[in-house]
């Protein structure tokens, strides 16, 4: 992974620092220093003083020889978030959707060709695959993936595709290209999406986007049922509806507050130290 940066500020160290964090997963969240180095394509004192560096900073922790995320890494996707407000705005909207359905209901936003989930409130029901904050999911596959690729301009899309899934998951081959073409054309139109069963057995959603204050699709958000108790049917005709305004309500608010009459001053100590 090392070696990709061609501009003459980039920081190599730094970037891979990253790779060594994006290397654990669902799938490996225990890694030896030679797993490490392995996934990464470092050498294995480099990797070594990688995961030392991240393990004193508190995003690492080490046993028995084998390393390990730590909860910290959560505030380096839960910050992103909150810089948009997203999560402040959305949360009351989400929890009272929950109410009304009965149902978990997530946001996610694009990451690659996955998607990545950065808010939810859930219901206890057992489905074939748990999902938290910050979990990956290839975007063809979900519902809240359709509705993102369908607001991309071709060019991107095509290059968002091309990307390599890093969910951990198998390779879909349930779509070709045309077909999801030609799903996003329709998705575009209605501006709505299914997953039925797609992403795993017994698993059905429906999306639909969420704007922010120029209009622009900035994240998706879902209904998601178990498909032996609801009725692709029930979920459409009873579901989406409310979801559709929930969203509505999210974009409206989002909007209110990206336009706030706010700004923050320095602290006394930063404009000294920059005076």
């Amino acid at each position: 992974m090392a070696g990709r940066g061609s501009g003459p500020d980039f920081v190599e160290a730094l970037a891979r620092g990253l790779d060594v964090l994006r290397c654990f997963d669902a799938s490996h969240r225990s890694m030896s220093l030679a797993d490490v180095a392995s996934a990464t394509g470092l050498a294995r004192p480099t990797a070594r003083r990688l995961l030392l560096t991240l393990e004193e900073l508190g995003y690492v922790r080490s046993a028995d020889g084998a390393f390990s995320l730590t909860p910290r890494c959560i505030t380096l996707g839960t910050a992103y978030v909150a810089s948009l407000g997203l999560w402040d705005v959305a949360r009351p909207h989400l929890e009272a959707l929950v109410r009304q359905t009965g149902e978990s209901s997530s946001m996610a936003q694009l990451d690659g060709s996955d998607i990545i989930y950065v808010a939810r409130v859930s219901v206890p029901k057992i489905i074939a695959l748990r999902v938290d904050i910050g979990t990956l999911f290839p975007a063809p596959q979900t519902s809240q993936g359709k509705v993102l690729l369908a607001a991309l301009p071709a060019d991107e899309l095509a290059a968002v595709l091309s990307i390599p899934s890093r969910s951990g998951l198998p390779p879909y081959i349930g779509h070709a290209r045309e077909d999801l073409d030609a799903e996003l054309t329709q998705i575009r139109a209605r501006g709505w999406a299914l997953a039925d069963e797609e992403l795993a057995p017994g698993v059905r959603s429906v999306a639909v986007p969420v704007r922010d204050g120029t209009g622009a699709v900035r994240a998706a958000m879902n209904v998601t049922v178990h498909a032996a108790e609801t009725s692709t049917e029930h979920l459409l005709e009873h579901h989406l509806p409310r979801l559709l305004r929930t969203a509505g309500d999210i974009s409206a608010d989002w909007a209110t507050w990206q336009s706030r009459p706010h700004h923050e001053v320095p602290a006394a100590s930063e404009r000294r130290a920059t005076s």
